[in-house]
């Protein structure tokens, strides 16, 4: 089955939070190796991006808030590990070890 947002495939989890804000996350997030230039003009751009778009917070809280609701029942499928009780030690009872 095919996922179509706004006309655009959404392939991957990336793709969906993409889409879902019209900002890729690189831009958010940066990349791995980036130069401090690099990172002073994608800081810069994401201030331009926040100024244009005073709600864009609450749309980014908005899809948090419905990816935790649909992956809840996976997030939160845990299993109780049994409780390991110490071994207890012998204790020698005065005498001679042989």
């Amino acid at each position: 089955m095919r996922t179509y947002i706004g006309g655009h495939e959404a392939v991957s989890d990336t793709d969906f939070v993409e889409l879902a804000l019209g900002t890729p996350l690189d831009l958010w997030l940066g990349v791995e190796g980036e130069s401090e230039m690099e990172a002073a003009a994608r800081m810069d751009a994401a201030r331009d991006i926040l100024a244009a778009n005073p709600d864009f917070p609450d749309r980014v809280s908005r899809v948090a808030a419905e990816a935790i609701e649909a992956f809840a029942p996976d997030i939160f499928n845990v299993i109780p590990l049994p409780v390991r009780r110490p071994v207890r030690r012998r204790q020698s009872r005065g005498g001679v070890a042989a």
